[in-house]
């Protein structure tokens, strides 16, 4: 039997902060006292004790593996370098979001989502991880290769999540095309005939095979007991369709009148953590701060930058008049953990693994001190 006491800090738990200890047993949290300072165990000196954090969609792997044009990394080292900036922003539980249904454009291929995902299998395995690691597969539904490299994942036990995306200008994200010119051409250097060729192309695409592999990858979703979400939904017919195909998660949506939609349809919401760091949405959509205010808003997620989780959580829980740090941290863990199906973390409660974050504030900026998986301390 292991045994570790956490003491003299303020523990968040659910719908409050104590001063108080944490009794760690095995792995699993087995007392909370309220008694206050103490003078034995780990000593946290007064700082905020919070669960590990629940990451459900993250693209931030594909950056190690490919960091360059025609650069393919290590896997396993594009796994492990990914891992330690997850693991060191807080996050003990990561969704690994990789792409099926390849754009035209895009400098990664089928083959190396799949050596991704081999990758993340093989280091969990072999210990070599921090967090713990599943996969969530954002599927392009305007792709046609989609619903076949959705089919390739089949055998995969770690795949528990799958996102019904479609990126085609001038509706959903991009509903501005004049936002989606700027967007594009700053990344890709296109010409503008260049660049409405290539949108023309895309919307003929979309309008022939988006409908078609939505309703497909959502069958074999629920098929295989995975959760399904939807991505970028920017009006109420959009979250009917969602609803329609069994979604139980609405990602990003761009509107107050999607995300009002879905939260009634009891969806839980999503948004990124940038666009609170931010101060708003970089393609200029809802910003993520307007609907904490309007109680729209469950779960954040870091999406592109890991830190922006941890980050996120304090700008929101410490915020004069909001919704409080318990609520803030609710969104980055036992919301997340709620929707993944993960009933055994999430919260510092008894029986709940421990799966713990020591965190200081300074100058508004959290600086994570410590993390703990199962007990175990990993930074």
């Amino acid at each position: 039997m292991t045994e570790t006491a956490f003491r003299n800090g303020r523990i968040v738990l659910p719908g409050e902060v104590i001063a108080g200890d944490v009794l760690v047993r095995n792995g699993a949290i087995a007392a909370i006292d309220h008694r206050g300072p103490g003078h034995s165990g780990v000593d946290l000196d007064g700082d905020w004790l919070v669960p590990g954090l629940v990451e459900l969609h993250t693209d931030h792997l594909e950056g190690h593996y490919a960091p360059r044009p025609r650069v393919r990394w290590n896997p396993v080292a594009a796994v492990q370098a990914h891992d330690a900036q997850i693991a060191t922003s807080g996050i003990t539980t990561v969704f690994d979001a990789l792409r099926v249904g390849i754009d035209e454009d895009s400098k990664l291929e089928p083959h190396d989502m799949l050596t991704l995902a081999g990758a993340i299998e093989d280091s969990q395995r072999q210990g070599r991880l921090r967090a713990e690691h599943f996969i969530h597969l954002r599927c392009e539904v305007s792709a046609p290769d989609v619903v076949e490299s959705f089919a390739a994942f089949e055998g995969d036990p770690r795949v528990r999540i799958a996102s019904l995306m479609d990126h085609t200008p001038g509706q959903r994200q991009f509903t501005s095309l004049d936002a989606f010119r700027v967007y594009y051409q700053g990344k890709s250097g296109m010409s503008d005939a260049e660049l409405e060729d290539l949108i023309a192309r895309r919307q003929a695409q979309a309008e022939q095979a988006s409908g078609v592999n939505r309703l497909a990858i959502a069958e074999m979703a629920q098929a295989r007991g995975i959760v399904l979400a939807s991505h970028d939904d920017a009006t109420e017919d959009h979250v009917a369709e969602a609803l329609a195909h069994g979604v139980t998660l609405a990602e990003f949506p761009t509107t107050h009148a999607a995300a009002a939609a879905s939260q009634a349809a009891g969806l839980s919401v999503l948004m990124g953590a940038p666009n609170i760091v931010r101060g708003g949405s970089h393609s200029g959509n809802i910003a993520a701060g307007d609907l904490v205010a309007a109680g729209l808003l469950d779960v954040l997620s870091s999406d592109y930058f890991p830190f922006s989780l941890i980050h996120a959580t304090f700008i929101v829980g410490l915020a004069e008049g909001g919704i409080g740090l318990p609520g803030a941290v609710a969104m980055v863990t036992s919301n997340p953990a709620k929707v993944a199906g993960l009933d055994d973390r999430g919260a510092i409660a008894e029986h709940k693994r421990a799966d713990l974050v020591q965190v200081r504030v300074h100058d508004h900026v959290p600086v994570v001190r410590a993390v703990w998986r199962e007990g175990v301390r990993v930074v």
